[in-house]
């Protein structure tokens, strides 16, 4: 008997312990109320929790009820409710700013390589997200492949989770069809600068009040296909075997480029405004009758997109094959806040805004039946009696969040859609440096004189209305006493740097 009962007791005493050890967790990983190794969907174990979600756009009429239809499906899949948080793109850098200085607690931001993906990163606003997805969102790497979840590391290290979607840039103009039935111009197989320029002869000599091209954008455009612009002016150009950026300023490929752009300023193809116009203002010109062709990046149905918005039949065509960067494959990203109280849990929803279609599309579009309704399995209309001018809920922006290739197709889309984007992101020429990701901080300063400097220069240049060459060689003198050799030299060694991680 009393054997047994010291058994016992050595039985109840190891249990304690057990069961001890188990409740300490694991405090790198923050709140992990989704408990260990319990990563099931609808598991009863994971203890609620409400997932904050930041990102850019204005706040819809009806955003509370797809608020809260998301919040009824992920209680039954993650016991998580969502609180979705838009903010106005004009008041977003000051709210953004606010909420990360002050600690503000939230669990996802939208960013991207454009928008304080890396200066952000540096900071330690984001958390490292290789161990959190490795154990909460093991789906996410298949979806994305190697070269999406490469593309988007700074120093290795992930901060942030790319949305699937067009991988790299096409490069091009969009057309007003309505001209280019009237001249017959054929625009299949159209591959070059100097196809283009038939076309903007003819509208130049035919039609007076229509500018051939509005904006200056084919100067960025042509730029972002033909280097890997690291910064100032630093690039790599496409097709590179070296790992170096070159000076551009003195590229002659860039040279006799931006003196074929002082000849169209010449020929009157430009819009007359070109020193100071914009893209949207270009897209108006097309949709007054006032413009033939804006330069636009493109992907497989941009034309279709710019139609619908623009109110006028666009058609598209592609100048350069498409191309990747670094800067391409971190164009749109979702990162875990350091302030989140459960990363563990935000990473099971970020597993599931890549893999389950229900989730995103309740995101995407809202509700179905109030929002739209469905023609077909993968494709949606309004419902009746309601159009692009009366919806409650209009796209938030669906290019933001996960698996763009789960998102419904609208009626007036190309079926194959999402087929053709990955036909897409297969031909797309990747960079020799696509991973890499300059840190600016160690040149600040300089960056800051030197972006100075290109205000003075650089829409001048972009808009042909001089000789290239004396302007060039002005900026260059000007940007030397700015510190731009510091900057050059400060490229130069994180390249090496990051080469030899590449080994």
């Amino acid at each position: 008997m009393k054997k047994t009962l010291n058994l016992l007791f050595v039985i109840m005493l190891c249990s304690a312990l057990v069961l001890t050890g188990c409740g300490k967790g694991d405090t790198n990983k923050g709140n992990t109320s989704a408990a260990g190794n319990e990563n099931k969907e609808g598991d009863s174990g994971l203890k609620p929790y409400k997932i904050t979600m930041v990102y850019p756009a204005s706040a819809a009429k009806d955003l509370q009820l797809v608020q809260d239809e998301m919040s009824k499906y992920l209680t039954e899949k993650i016991n998580a409710t969502i609180e979705l948080k838009p903010i106005e793109w004009a008041s977003w850098d000051d709210k953004t700013n606010l909420m990360k200085v002050s600690n503000e607690s939230f669990d996802l931001m939208f960013t991207a390589s454009w928008f304080s993906y890396a200066k952000d990163a540096a900071k330690g606003q984001y958390l490292e997200l290789d161990d959190l997805m490795n154990e909460y969102g093991k789906d996410i790497p298949g979806v994305l492949g190697d070269d999406f979840i490469k593309g988007s590391r700074i120093d290795g290290k992930l901060y942030a989770l790319p949305t699937k979607k067009e991988f790299g840039q096409g490069f091009g103009f969009v057309l007003d069809k309505k001209l280019v039935d009237k001249y017959g111009f054929d625009t299949n197989g159209l591959k070059s600068i100097e196809d283009m320029e038939q076309m903007f002869k003819v509208i130049k000599e035919n039609e007076p009040d229509v500018a051939p091209v509005a904006s200056a954008k084919f100067t960025n455009i042509w730029e972002a296909a033909n280097y890997d612009n690291i910064v100032a002016n630093l690039g790599i150009p496409r097709g590179s075997k070296e790992l170096k950026a070159i000076d551009m300023l003195e590229d002659p490929h860039f040279i006799e480029f931006y003196k074929r752009m002082h000849q169209w300023n010449q020929n009157g193809w430009f819009d007359k405004d070109i020193l100071t116009s914009t893209d949207d203002q270009g897209v108006n010109m097309l949709k007054a009758g006032k413009a033939f062709a804006v330069a636009q990046s493109l992907k497989p149905g941009k034309d279709k997109e710019m139609s619908i918005s623009a109110g006028i039949e666009l058609v598209q065509v592609e100048t350069f094959e498409p191309f990747t960067t670094t800067g391409d494959a971190q164009g749109a990203m979702l990162g875990i806040s350091r302030t989140s109280k459960d990363p563990a849990r935000v990473m099971m929803f970020l597993n599931m805004l890549y893999t389950d279609p229900v989730l995103l599309n309740m995101l995407d579009w809202g509700i179905e039946g109030k929002h739209y309704v469905k023609v077909s399995d993968n494709v949606i209309d309004f419902p009746e009696g309601v159009n692009s001018d009366i919806q409650t809920y209009p796209n938030p922006g669906g290019w933001m969040f996960g698996n763009q290739f789960n998102s419904y197709l609208w009626v007036n889309e190309d079926p194959n859609k999402w087929e053709e984007f990955q036909k897409f992101n297969d031909r797309s020429e990747r960079s020799i440096a696509l991973g890499f990701s300059f840190n600016q901080e160690p040149v600040k300063s300089e960056m800051a004189s030197l972006a100075n400097v290109m205000k003075e220069f650089d829409a001048t240049l972009r808009s042909g209305a001089v000789d290239p060459e004396p302007l060039i060689e002005k900026w260059k003198e000007k940007r030397k006493s700015a510190g731009f050799d510091r900057v050059k030299a400060e490229v130069d060694k994180q390249l090496a740097a990051w080469a030899e991680t590449q080994k």
